[in-house]
């Protein structure tokens, strides 16, 4: 990378081969002017991604040694000094979240009181963003907290005692010492405004759809369907690029955790489906979705999901269900899920948050990834 005294072709790599070598070595010359040294750190939850993102960038990934006591405490040793540097550490928040976090937590500390310039923790999938506002079902119409008692009583209130414990990550990452937070598609966008530091959130939009593009040759007989609708806001956004209609499912619940029925709202009969969503964990919902769109007539299904989870029966109902493909990026690892599923394929976006690196430490505009994919 050009912050150091690095072979013209990692500077080339770097900077696009668009540039010639006197743009290259006047970029150089400005970047060391403008900012500090930067240094990318991987954490354990994702460290394939973070190659990826130091191999676009044309650096070496930062030295540090993660290990667990026996007490299972963790323990982060940064290998080299961060004095006066940019550091950026990624870690995503799958996998072991809970000691995910702690251990992003710990090196975002260490980075801090070791005189880092700045800490950016690049977190493509954050953790804990479904609890981002107080609409847990709870209790009965007497208080009780019983919920078998709220189950069979039909007796459901929006009397919550839940916590909202997106905004408790948020301060524990403020107080850790993060000075700016780069993540992908957050379940909620409201979540942006539980931290007082400046929070990027990149869309994998663009490479969405340019995989539909690529892949799908009928995708001018598509039709953008979301699962729910609190998903409607994204589908519309895609089906007007891609110059398609859209419609989205609406699910009618008798009691709580299940669901009676679902309602397509939207002529799918003879088009290609495309269920969009933010992200699937068990994947009961977008299964259900999809034999609805079965039942209606639509040719194929396909889905596109920027967070795969995958947990619990996730992958077998996947394997069971009409499915032409699920797609999903890797800000979740899925080397596994891809060779127990082979209907899983996986949109690299390593590029997108190099980039936004890139443009974070020199100080650019990261709104050209919100509708573009660099290339």
């Amino acid at each position: 990378m050009p912050v150091r005294s690095r072979s013209l072709s990692r500077v080339e790599s770097f900077f696009g081969n668009s540039l010639d070598q006197q743009e290259i070595i006047c970029s150089n010359n400005l970047l060391h002017s403008r900012m500090p040294n930067i240094k990318v750190f991987s954490g354990t939850s994702h460290p394939d991604l973070a190659q990826r993102i130091v191999d676009r960038l044309g650096i070496d990934l930062g030295k540090v040694v993660t290990k667990k006591f026996s007490n299972l405490e963790t323990c982060v040793e940064i290998g080299e000094s961060v004095r006066g540097e940019d550091v950026y550490i990624v870690q995503s928040g799958s996998g072991e979240i809970n000691d995910n976090l702690m251990e992003l937590l710990i090196m975002i500390n260490a980075c801090k009181i070791a005189s880092a310039s700045r800490v950016t923790a690049v977190i493509p999938c954050f953790p804990y963003a479904r609890q981002d506002k107080k609409d847990k079902l709870q209790g009965g119409e007497d208080g009780s907290d019983n919920m078998k008692f709220a189950k069979k009583n039909h007796d459901w209130k929006f009397r919550s005692r839940a916590p909202i414990s997106a905004k408790l990550v948020a301060n524990m990452l403020s107080v850790a010492g993060a000075d700016h937070i780069i993540t992908m598609d957050l379940h909620a966008s409201q979540i942006q405004g539980f931290f007082d530091i400046p929070v990027d959130n990149l869309y994998a939009e663009p490479a969405v759809l340019k995989w539909i593009k690529e892949n799908i040759p009928e995708w001018k007989n598509s039709i953008i369907v979301s699962p729910d609708a609190g998903g409607a806001k994204r589908v519309t956004s895609i089906a007007d690029r891609l110059n398609v209609e859209f419609a989205l499912i609406h699910k009618e619940r008798k009691k709580a955790n299940e669901v009676a029925s679902m309602v397509l709202v939207g002529d799918v009969k003879d088009k290609i489906a495309i269920l969009v969503d933010d992200m699937a964990d068990t994947c009961g919902t977008i299964v259900h979705a999809a034999d609805r769109l079965v039942e209606a007539g639509a040719l194929k299904v396909y889905a596109i999901l920027t967070h795969g989870i995958f947990s619990g029966p996730a992958i077998s109902r996947i394997n069971n269900a009409c499915f032409e493909a699920v797609v999903v990026t890797n800000t979740i690892p899925q080397d596994g899920h891809m060779r127990d599923c082979p209907k899983i394929q996986c949109i690299d976006v390593s590029m997108m948050f190099a980039e936004a690196v890139r443009r974070t430490h020199n100080g650019e505009s990261v709104s050209y990834l919100f509708s573009n994919v660099p290339y």
